[in-house]
């Protein structure tokens, strides 16, 4: 398993699946993220944890059942002259979700609300369903990316396992970040619905390239970031309070 170690064609493929891996988990960290900020403060790093330690132990889980996943893209089930797969499905409806979980949360900072509609504070057992729930889609569309890039079981597993410390790290400053400016908590759940929408094509077999996606995604935390900067650089000058 560890023979990739020796050769330069395999820390090229762990290179590269690596920085997939940490590209893909950027939708993760987002979510996780939104749901983290609902609960207690004394909760959040725990939650961040919590379901970022599933996400990592889903998708090494779904490596030794790579007979199974296979098996996820025979075709299903058929409604209006449209024939799904497992994969199909899961992608459905994990974009489903995530469209309206950040539509919903799109709509109560409109109203002005920084919390649920439905608690002030979530259970903590409620959020971190929902991180379960969303972890298995971003896995299963995870694994799948990977497996086209090789077959190395090895390399797919070091490479998870570095991104997700990489996930770790980052999670706590990301969602400081989006905690304290409004504005950019609007672009990461306008992000998700993005994603969503991804996963629902995908879902119906119109693949859409992740490199437009993220192109466009990056265009926004630019213009996002040169936003932030010019606000902090009207509160400097004199006179402004």
């Amino acid at each position: 398993m560890l023979d990739w170690l020796l050769t330069a064609d395999g820390w090229f493929a762990f290179a590269t699946l690596f920085a997939m891996e940490v590209v893909l988990g950027i939708d993760n960290i987002v979510f996780i993220s939104i749901l983290s900020s609902k609960l207690p403060e004394s909760q959040q790093r725990a939650a961040r944890v919590i379901g970022l330690g599933l996400a990592f132990i889903m998708r090494v889980a779904l490596l030794f059942t790579l007979a199974w996943i296979a098996g996820l893209v025979t075709p299903l089930v058929t409604l209006f002259g449209q024939t799904f797969s497992g994969r199909d499905l899961v992608l459905l409806l994990g974009g489903l979700f995530l469209i309206a979980k950040a539509t919903l949360e799109i709509h109560y900072l409109v109203e002005g609300r920084h919390q649920s509609p439905d608690v002030k504070v979530a259970a903590f057992a409620l959020v971190i369903a929902q991180i379960v729930a969303i972890d298995a889609v971003f896995s299963l569309d995870s694994i799948l990316t990977a497996i086209g890039l090789t077959n190395d079981t090895g390399i797919m597993i070091a490479a998870i396992v570095a991104s997700m410390a990489v996930m770790l790290l980052a999670a706590g400053p990301l969602s400081d970040f989006v905690n304290r400016h409004p504005t950019t908590r609007m672009l990461a759940l306008a992000f998700l619905v993005l994603i969503g929408a991804m996963l629902v094509s995908d879902g119906f077999g119109v693949h859409v390239p992740r490199g437009y996606i993220y192109s466009a995604m990056a265009f926004a935390v630019l213009v996002e970031a040169l936003n932030l900067s010019m606000k902090r650089g009207v509160g400097r000058k004199p006179g402004n309070t």
